[in-house]
C-alpha cells in the first residue's frame, strides 16, 4: 500500500549512492552515510516552499491572535457564530491554518519510507513487518530498485565497525545477516557510533526548538496550548530521540541529525529574509511620513480648513463679477471718476490736479 512512497525514497538515495560511489567507493560507509544525508537534504529542498509558508503562516497567526482573543471572548457562548467569524477573519487575511502542518505531514510518510527501506536490507528478523530471511536469501534479494549486489554493499558498509543498517538492541540473530559481509558487529561497535549521533540529534531537535520559541510574540507566547506545545517542543521531543535512540537503526539517527542541521541553518536564512522584509517595509512607511510631512519653516496646511474656506473665495469672486457687471453709475461710483466719452473711466482726482497747476 506504502509502496508509493518506497519506491521513490529508495530511487532517491540509489541516485546518492551511486554519485557518491564514484568518489569514495561503492561499499564505503561513508558513501551510504552521505547517500542518506543528502536523501534528506534532496527532500527538503523540495519542501523549502512549503516550509516558507509555514513560517509565514505561523508569524501571520501569531499576528492575529489579539483579534481571535475578541472573537473567542465575544462569541464564547456561540460557537458557530465563532466559527463564522474565524473563517472570514482568515478569509480577510489570507490564512490558511493547513499551510502550518503540511510540511510536517509531509516529512512524516518520508522518515517511515526511510525506515522501511533500510530496514528492508536485513530481512532477517522475526518481528512485525520483517521476513525471517535467511542471511544467504537476505543478500540475494533485491531491495525495491535496489540490486542484489546493492544490497551486498550495503551490509558491507560500516561505520567505525558499525553497519548503518545496525542498532544497539538488535537481537544477535540479526546482526549474523552481516557476518559473511565484513563480519559480525559488537554491540559496543554500534554504541560508540550510535550515542554520539543520539546525543547529537537530541541537542539539535532542543537548539531548533528553542530557536521558534525566541522568535514567537509574547501574545501568541502566552497562549496555553502554545506553552504546552513550547515545553513539548523543547524538552519532551529531545529526550525522545535519546529514549528512542537505541531501538533506532545508526541510518535513522543520521537522517534525524541531517534534518535537524538542515532546519537549524533553514530557520536562519527564512527568519532573515523575513526581517529584511520587515525592515524594508517601516523604512518606506517612515520615508512615505517624511515626504508628506511639511517642509521647515512653512506652516502646516489643514485641508479641511481649505475646503471650508473654499466657498467664500467664491462668493468673493462672484461678487467681484457682480460689481463689475454692474450699471456705468454703479461702477463710476464704486470707481470715484467720471467717465469719458468714449466710455472710459477718468480718474477721480485728475481734475483737482490740474485746477491746481492753473492756480
Amino acid at each position: 500500500m506504502l509502496d508509493i512512497i518506497y519506491w521513490p525514497v529508495s530511487a532517491i538515495l540509489w541516485f546518492w549512492h551511486k554519485a557518491f560511489g564514484f568518489v569514495f567507493g561503492a561499499d564505503s560507509g561513508l558513501t551510504w552515510s552521505l547517500a542518506v544525508v543528502f536523501l534528506v537534504f534532496t527532500l527538503r529542498l523540495v519542501l523549502y516552499k512549503p516550509f516558507v509558508k509555514q513560517v509565514r503562516t505561523t508569524k501571520q497567526m501569531q499576528e492575529l491572535q489579539p483579534q481571535i482573543k475578541e472573537l473567542q471572548k465575544k462569541y464564547k457562548n456561540d460557537r458557530e457564530t465563532m466559527a463564522k467569524e474565524m473563517q472570514k477573519l482568515q478569509k480577510e487575511h489570507g490564512f490558511n491554518p493547513l499551510m502550518g502542518c503540511l510540511p510536517v505531514l509531509v516529512q512524516v510518510p518520508v522518515f517511515l519510507g526511510l525506515f522501511h527501506v533500510l530496514r528492508s536490507f536485513n530481512r532477517t528478523g522475526h518481528g512485525w513487518g520483517q521476513l525471517g530471511m535467511s542471511a544467504y536469501d537476505n543478500a540475494h534479494t533485491p531491495n525495491y530498485i535496489f540490486s542484489a549486489t546493492d544490497v551486498q554493499s550495503f551490509l558491507s558498509a560500516r561505520i567505525f565497525g558499525a553497519p548503518i543498517a545496525s542498532f544497539i538492541t538488535a537481537p544477535v540473530s540479526e546482526m549474523q545477516a552481516f557476518a559473511d559481509w565484513g563480519g559480525t558487529p559488537t554491540k559496543l561497535n554500534i554504541a560508540m557510533v550510535a550515542v554520539p549521533l543520539m546525543i547529537i540529534a537530541g541537542l539539535a531537535t532542543h537548539f531548533n526548538a528553542r530557536a521558534s520559541v525566541q522568535r514567537q510574540t509574547p501574545e501568541a507566547a502566552a497562549n496555553p496550548q502554545a506553552a504546552i506545545m513550547n515545553k513539548l517542543s523543547l524538552w519532551v521531543f529531545p529526550l525522545g530521540v535519546m529514549v528512542g535512540g537505541p531501538f533506532l537503526m545508526i541510518g535513522i539517527l543520521l537522517y534525524w541529525v541531517a534534518n535537524n542541521i538542515w532546519t537549524y541553518g533553514q530557520q536562519h536564512l527564512v527568519f532573515g529574509r523575513m526581517e529584511k522584509e520587515d525592515e524594508e517595509r517601516k523604512q518606506k512607511k517612515l520615508e512615505l511620513r517624511a515626504q508628506n510631512a511639511p517642509k521647515p519653516g512653512a506652516k502646516p496646511v489643514d485641508i479641511r480648513k481649505r475646503g471650508q474656506d473654499a466657498p467664500a473665495d467664491d462668493e468673493s469672486s462672484t461678487n467681484g463679477t457682480a460689481a463689475t457687471n454692474g450699471t456705468p453709475k454703479q461702477a463710476a461710483k464704486q470707481g470715484g471718476g467720471k467717465r469719458r466719452p468714449g466710455g472710459q473711466q477718468r480718474p477721480g482726482n485728475r481734475g483737482r490736479a490740474n485746477q491746481k497747476r492753473k492756480r
